[in-house]
């Protein structure tokens, strides 16, 4: 019981943990003390090392030899990488979801893309943005499959936050449409191309850091 019990205290201080990173509240770079965190959340050191596992295994953090765990930084082919494999997958899913897609999954993803649209901020574009590509894969019933697809959507949320952090320009997404138009004419290889190239387009923006400084970020923005 004790086990299972620290299982659970370790689920809920990783998703904890993974939000900050990925919200860009803890900075990549920036050492996870298991000691703090494990007054933090009134737990002992055996939850603490197992989120820090659950963190690893998602790309969040990195357990480094004399320097503990730490957040995990990105570069420009780590957000290819996800690009990639973000496209691989979704365009599997939306192949095994494609035939059990109805007109009301359909509408609902188009108000998702309306939603989005409608965002002046980051967090509720992205909010909506993963609505609609959960709406449109889930039917696909490969809890697997979903569920890596869904640890890259955090990956992709966490490059998108780095990058516009402070600010957000409203946009209005055309591919979301066009894959709707698709689907609803039943013309799923072009749902699937559209998609591929969709997924796989990353924006590049200047941001400025604390120390007053100018990096590029890049972020995956579909």
């Amino acid at each position: 019981m004790e086990s299972g019990k620290d299982d659970t205290i370790a689920v809920r201080i990783a998703k904890a943990l993974a939000e900050r990173i990925i919200s860009g509240a803890i900075e990549p770079g920036a050492r996870l003390r298991q000691d703090h965190i494990a007054e933090e959340f009134g737990a002992s050191h055996v939850p603490v090392r197992e989120a820090f596992r659950r963190l690893e295994a998602q790309g969040l953090a990195v357990s480094e030899a004399r320097r503990g765990v730490r957040v995990a930084a990105f570069d420009l082919n780590e957000v290819k990488e996800v690009a990639e494999m973000r496209a691989a997958l979704e365009v599997l899913a939306l192949r095994h979801a494609a035939p059990h897609l109805t007109a009301a999954i359909l509408d609902q993803a188009e108000e998702a893309t309306r939603a989005g649209d409608r965002s002046r901020d980051v967090r509720s574009w992205e909010e909506a943005n993963r609505t609609f590509h959960r709406l449109i894969l889930t039917p696909c019933a490969m809890p697997r499959l979903l569920a890596t697809i869904d640890d890259l959507h955090a990956a992709s949320a966490r490059f998108l936050f780095a990058a516009w952090r402070s600010e957000w320009e409203t946009r209005t997404d055309h591919d979301h449409r066009a894959i709707l138009s698709a689907l609803r004419q039943g013309q799923t290889e072009s749902a699937l191309s559209i998609l591929a190239s969709h997924v796989q387009w990353i924006g590049q923006r200047p941001v400025r850091m604390k120390s007053g400084a100018t990096r590029e970020a890049f972020a995956i923005v579909g």
